[in-house]
Order: structure tokens, then C-alpha cells, then sequence
């Protein structure tokens, strides 16, 4: 019996022998793995470098002196007009009409404004009543002249025959010579009167604001109601000018030129101008002379160009580019010009640098060799090709090698 029961005891055993092996430790491992290559991977996203974005412009090449030849300087300055003049009146005066506008062309001596004349009139008014009365005076003192004059002849025959005495001979002519002094007095009164009546008549000509000369209206400076001054008075309450005219027929362009370079200018050189609101339009002018004083702040001459034929998109104080032309080759090529966005350029003067984007969206730092004028685009002696794309804008921390991509940001 006992036997029996240590068999069936036995019978109940589990034997750990034929069991399969648990597989748990394996599956733990490779979960740490995964979440490890996991985070590995998402570390080396977030920290990979990327690229910097920024702006990106196109190296240019144009053509520059086809019609006189290459160009030996580019320069830049303003349209400026040699006859210009801000109206103004020559009295003090309170402005009764404005008639002149922006825009307007007006003739010489064309009335642009007027003042109020009341007190000029009643200054004229009283003027002209002084010659009046100064005049009446003089006409009374010669009747009395006359008179003295006759009795004074009457006397002198009655001294002769002794019937008058000395002292009535006396009496009368010292009569005369009063009315005579007084004659020559009142005369002189009447040539001043004269004259005060045409300084009245000055002082009420001068009410009308008139045109110096034929021109356009640039600016309108004064209203009717404001008080206006030949000079500055009251502090902001008086105006100094009725209106800017200009001479548009005077314009010319003033450009500032290196000193270093004056001697590639000459009078009567042939010029190449471009306006800034007008790159396209390529505008035939001369070099008029050079002014014979230089800055010595910028170290610049300033040279006068006239145009050859105004245009009347031409106006005073527009930005322009000008293009000194030397001699037409034998060829007679146009100078090809390679040019960059000052933006571009980095380092100091004389040492420039750019942030060339090469085919893998990469950086290279290029040396530049720029030429004479501080025009924008800059003119590029050496260092870039035509169709070179270079950095204008990014960040400071720009270097070499570094990945970019062009910003698309407005």
C-alpha cells in the first residue's frame, strides 16, 4: 500500500526537465535595444546640423560703354537743377490767394501769391496826401515870392526918391530872402514826398508775388491766412516761401569721384547715366567740368555732367548712376561688367569678402577685387563669374562650409 501511494505521489511531479525554456530575458533585451536605437536615432535628428536659411542673389554681367567705349569709372550722385529758387515776398504780410499748385509750369513774372494790401494801400493813400499838400504849400509860397518880389521893386523907387525910408528897403528884402529859402525847402518837400509815394507804390507792388522765372512748382510752402516773411520770425507761425521753382531746363547731375581717380575725368568726356527709377534706360551725357575743390571728409571731387538731350522723366534729386566712358576700342566691343548687391560684401574696405553657394548648397569664402565708385550693384574686378550665386543675407555666424537653403521668407 505504501508503494502504491508513492506511485501515484510521484505520478503528480512535474518534471522540469521536459519543460521548454522561458524566452523572457531574450524579449527584454531586444525591447532595450530597440528603444535605445530609438532614441539614438531621434538624438541625431534633433541635433544634426541643418541648413542656415538665407537670401540668395545672382552674380550679373551687363554690357556698359558700347556707344563711347569702356568704361574706366563708375560713380554715383543726383540730379540737380542749377536754377532753383523758393519764392519768397520782400514785406511781411499776412497771404490773402495762393496761386500756384505742385506741378504747375509757370512763366516768368507770373503772378504765384498775393498779400494783403490794405495796409499797403493806406500807406500810399497817406504818402500821396503829404505830396499833395507839400505841393499846395509851394504854390502859396510862390504867389508870396511874387508878391515880396513887387513890393520890394515899389520900395526901391520910393529909397530913391526919398520918400521910403532904409529900414522898409531892409524889411522887404529880408522878406524875399525868407520866401526864396522857403521856396527852395518846400521844393526839396515835394521830391521827398514823390519819392515816399513811389516806395508806397513799391511797398503795394510788392504785395503781388511774382515768378523770377519760368519754371514748374515743385512745393507749395504757404497758405492763405498765414503770415509770410522774407526772414525767419515768430518761430514756427511764419513761413519763409510761398513756392519752390525749378528750371527744368538747368538740370544737370553733380557726382562725387574719388580723388584717387579725378585723372580718369576730363571735360567734354562722353557719359553713360542710369537712373535709379530707370535701370533700364541707358541716357547719352558729358562731363561739363570738375569743380576745382575737394572734400577733405570723403576724399571726393565733385564733377558736373550735363545730358545731352532732357527727358521729361528727369527729375531734381533722383537718384543716378553714371558710367565715365574712355575710348572706343578698335573692336568697338562693349565692356562687359561683372557686378553684386553690396549686401553681398563682407570685411572691411580693401579686404571685401562673399559667401559663394556652390552646387551642394555649401559656403565658400571668396576674396573680391571691386572696382572705383561706391555704386550698388557694386562693379567686380575679380574674384566672381557671371551666374555665381552669392549670400545677401543671414546670419552673422556665416562660415565656410556651412550648409544653407534659400530663405523663403518675404
Amino acid at each position: 500500500m505504501d508503494s502504491e501511494f508513492q506511485r501515484k505521489l510521484d505520478a503528480l511531479k512535474i518534471d522540469r526537465a521536459d519543460r521548454p525554456r522561458t524566452r523572457l530575458g531574450a524579449s527584454w533585451i531586444t525591447i532595450f535595444v530597440f528603444v535605445l536605437a530609438v532614441i539614438s536615432g531621434s538624438a541625431w535628428w534633433f541635433l544634426k546640423p541643418r541648413p542656415v536659411p538665407v537670401t540668395i542673389a545672382v552674380v550679373e554681367e551687363i554690357s556698359q560703354g558700347g556707344r563711347g567705349g569702356p568704361t574706366v569709372l563708375n560713380a554715383s550722385g543726383y540730379v540737380t537743377a542749377r536754377r532753383q529758387a523758393t519764392v519768397s515776398s520782400k514785406v511781411t504780410g499776412k497771404v490773402a490767394e495762393v496761386l500756384v499748385e505742385e506741378g504747375m509750369k509757370v512763366e516768368k513774372d507770373q503772378v504765384l501769391a498775393r498779400l494783403d494790401p490794405s495796409q499797403a494801400r493806406q500807406s500810399l493813400a497817406l504818402a500821396e496826401a503829404q505830396l499833395t499838400t507839400a505841393r499846395r504849400s509851394t504854390v502859396e509860397t510862390e504867389a508870396q515870392l511874387k508878391e515880396a518880389v513887387l513890393r520890394k521893386n515899389r520900395i526901391h523907387d520910393l529909397v530913391a526918391g526919398g520918400v521910403a525910408s532904409k529900414a522898409d528897403w531892409d524889411a522887404v528884402e529880408a522878406e524875399v530872402a525868407v520866401l526864396e529859402a522857403r521856396r527852395g525847402t518846400e521844393a526839396q518837400r515835394v521830391i521827398a514826398g514823390e519819392r515816399e509815394v513811389d516806395i508806397a507804390r513799391q511797398y503795394l507792388d510788392d504785395t503781388v508775388i511774382r515768378a523770377p522765372f519760368a519754371g514748374v512748382a515743385i512745393s507749395k510752402n504757404a497758405q492763405p491766412g498765414e503770415i509770410i516773411s522774407p526772414m525767419s520770425a515768430g518761430g514756427g507761425f511764419t513761413r519763409t516761401g510761398i513756392s519752390t521753382i525749378v528750371d527744368m531746363s538747368s538740370l544737370e547731375i553733380e557726382v562725387d569721384v574719388n580723388e584717387a581717380y579725378i585723372q580718369r575725368v576730363t571735360p567734354g568726356q562722353r557719359v553713360q547715366a542710369t537712373l535709379d527709377a530707370y535701370r533700364d534706360w541707358a541716357i547719352p551725357a558729358h562731363v561739363i567740368t570738375t569743380i576745382p575743390a575737394a572734400d577733405r571728409q570723403k576724399a571726393t571731387v565733385t564733377v558736373r555732367i550735363g545730358f545731352d538731350a532732357l527727358d521729361p522723366r528727369i527729375l531734381p534729386d533722383m537718384g543716378i548712376k553714371v558710367a565715365f566712358l574712355g575710348d572706343a576700342s578698335s573692336t568697338g566691343r562693349a565692356a562687359r561688367v561683372v557686378r553684386v548687391a553690396r549686401a553681398a560684401l563682407r570685411g572691411s574696405v580693401g579686404e571685401e569678402y562673399v559667401f559663394v553657394v556652390g552646387g551642394d548648397r555649401k559656403l565658400e569664402r571668396r576674396a573680391v577685387t571691386l572696382g572705383p565708385g561706391a555704386e550698388d550693384p557694386a562693379e567686380v574686378m575679380a574674384g566672381l563669374t557671371a551666374g555665381e550665386r552669392v549670400v545677401t543675407a543671414g546670419p552673422a555666424t556665416l562660415v565656410a562650409g556651412v550648409e544653407v537653403v534659400e530663405s523663403t521668407d518675404e
